[in-house]
């Protein structure tokens, strides 16, 4: 028997594969009794900072990472898959669908029993997967830390971004188009001149920020900075990131910009839009003012403002070992971004791992992942996103200098090492 406390995508993907795998499964989680800060939904699986699971093609880590779980029977790469929304190179997913397609299958398992409730301490019989996410808070928080041995408990913050109304978006001033051309004019990409952009960066730097306890800009992982901090970083931080206009031209008139803004649809109706990359904690009044500087925002509609969490993590390679379970008693396995795994698509990985209780070679994107958190030579801890700094380099003799094609060469490791692992363990 597994009780798995949290039915975010790590808790739902642990649970289910607890199940497939003939287990009974005590599912806890205390929605729809108590919400955090940042949902809105009492489905499990609420997508909160984007509907985004990022890149889904081989030269791209993230598309490795999300192949090897398709390959393992994911629950939430099927349910992603069955609700992906026009992203170009990306998996996107209807928000709404898609956590509705997780909670019925979850909720239809015959092994699976949901649990409403909130969870005040560590179970202490049986096995247990703790994927209560980054805002742990309260009793359960303070027992885990206790578990681990006391002031082991790290924070980071992280913000998501507004969405927009799409029939507001004045689009004599936007343009559909994917980079690159990926995919079939699936984002709205708002063009800024240089004069244009460099008021608005100026504005957004000095803009009022939500009072946030205890933040400071050197503490922000760099994985969700707000676009506030990086304005603040100089003058070409945005058009090198989250405003970056390589790959995007007008189709109209075959020109770039100096800077561009991307909106992706939120939602399969196409009338909600987030603003890609523009996690913020702005006060709400600054974030409709700032923004709307942008051309084809002047009159937009702001159907949700951004909004700050304080997020926490373990010091996961000092306490968990690559099977994601305490060392000091594997039975208590963590997942999600509580071990130190930043991303949607990490979470579902370290709670399909978790879940199955099994150390992935790490020539495969998920062992690469696992090994990452595990290693006590990682000091200081930083959150990471996977890439593919984190495999194994190539043999020397299969070493090349195109960037792409050792992409490439690596997924097809990744992806061989995987199905070879399989047929050992079958």
């Amino acid at each position: 028997m597994t009780t798995v406390i949290g039915a975010g995508l790590a808790g739902c993907e642990a649970a289910w594969q607890c199940a497939e795998r003939g287990e009974p499964v005590t599912l806890v989680e205390m929605k729809p009794l108590r919400r955090s800060p940042a949902h809105r939904s009492d489905d499990f699986a609420e997508l909160v900072c984007s509907n985004s699971l990022r890149g889904d093609r081989l030269e791209n880590a993230a598309g490795l990472l999300k192949e090897e779980l398709r390959r393992l029977n994911s629950l939430i790469l099927r349910c992603a898959d069955q609700t992906r929304v026009p992203a170009g190179g990306a998996l996107a997913v209807d928000r709404e669908a898609f956590s509705k397609a997780v909670t019925g299958a979850i909720r239809s398992h015959p092994l699976i029993t949901v649990e409403a409730g909130e969870a005040m301490s560590i179970p202490k019989e049986g096995q247990a997967v703790i994927a209560t996410g980054p805002l742990t808070d309260g009793a359960l928080a303070a027992d885990i830390q206790a578990f681990l041995g006391g002031g082991q408990a790290l924070s980071f913050y992280d913000a998501s971004a507004p969405l927009i109304a799409a029939e507001s978006i004045d689009m004599r001033y936007a343009y559909e188009a994917a980079r690159y051309g990926r995919g079939d004019a699936d984002y709205i990409n708002c063009p800024m001149s240089k004069e244009e952009y460099l008021l608005f960066r100026e504005e957004l730097a000095v803009a009022k920020e939500a009072p946030v306890h205890g933040f400071e800009d050197s503490r922000v992982f760099e994985g969700c900075m707000p676009v506030e901090v990086m304005a603040r970083r100089g003058p070409d931080t945005l058009r090198f990131s989250a405003m970056r206009p390589i790959g995007l031209r007008d189709p109209s008139s075959g020109k770039g910009a100096y800077a561009v803004l991307q909106l992706r649809r939120d939602n399969a109706a196409g009338t909600v839009y987030n603003m890609v990359g523009f996690q913020t904690h702005l006060t709400f009044p600054e974030q409709k003012r700032v923004f709307s500087i942008i051309p084809a925002l002047r009159n937009a509609e702001f159907l949700q403002y951004g909004v700050m969490h304080r997020n926490s993590y373990i010091d996961s390679p000092r306490l968990l070992n690559s099977r994601y379970g305490a060392i000091r008693d594997p039975r208590v396995r963590f997942a999600g971004q509580i071990t130190g795994v930043e991303g949607y698509i990490e979470s579902v990985a370290s709670g399909l791992a978790a879940g199955l209780q099994r150390a992935f070679p790490r020539e495969t994107a998920i062992g690469a992942l696992a090994a990452y958190i595990s290693n006590p030579a990682n000091d200081p801890f930083q959150p990471t996103k996977i890439h593919f700094g984190l495999l194994p380099p190539l043999p020397e003799h299969q070493m090349v200098r195109d960037k792409q094609e050792k992409c490439r060469r690596l997924s097809a490791r990744a992806l061989q090492t995987l199905e070879a692992f399989l047929c050992a363990s079958s």
